[in-house]
Parts: structure tokens; C-alpha cells; sequence
């Protein structure tokens, strides 16, 4: 069974890209919870399985580079897309 680096390193750059823009605004009272991040892996295994691999990769059933993609942004934004609040100013 041969993997292909290529289109999973490619589809998890971009989604860390994407992941790390995404940023909360404070008057939308939206919530990233465990949950939030558990339905969109499922939903992005059932959209990666109905894709199919890259035509003449047989790999696996699943369009790597989609669940690639979908774990960046998952990655990017839990490392890079927090708003932090602002800072205290000490004195």
C-alpha cells in the first residue's frame, strides 16, 4: 500500500492557512466547542469517502487531501485563530 505525501501535505497547509483566519466576533456569541469540531471530522470523512481517492491513487477510499485540509483548519485554528482578547496595559 502505497501513500501520497503530496496532495495530504498540500490540502494541510492550506487548511492551517484557513484555519488560522478564522476569528471570533465578540458580538456574534458564536461558541467553538468539542463539540463543533467533532461533527465537522465526521462530516468531512463522509464527504472524503463520497469524493474517493485522487483518480490513480487506490491508497484508501478517502480523499486524503480533504481530510488533510480539514484537519489544518482544525489544527490552524485552535493554534493561530484564538482572539486573545486585549492585553492589560501594566503600568
Amino acid at each position: 500500500m502505497i501513500t501520497y505525501a503530496g496532495p495530504m501535505v498540500l490540502g494541510f497547509l492550506l487548511g492551517f492557512i484557513m484555519g488560522s483566519r478564522i476569528k471570533l466576533n465578540p458580538e456574534s456569541e458564536l461558541k467553538y466547542d468539542a463539540s463543533v469540531y467533532l461533527i465537522f471530522l465526521i462530516v468531512a470523512f463522509i464527504v472524503a469517502y463520497l469524493l474517493g481517492p485522487f483518480p490513480y491513487y487506490q491508497d484508501f477510499p478517502l480523499a486524503d487531501g480533504f481530510v488533510a485540509a480539514a484537519v489544518g483548519i482544525i489544527v490552524g485554528k485552535l493554534l493561530l485563530g484564538r482572539d486573545r482578547g486585549p492585553q492589560e496595559l501594566e503600568d
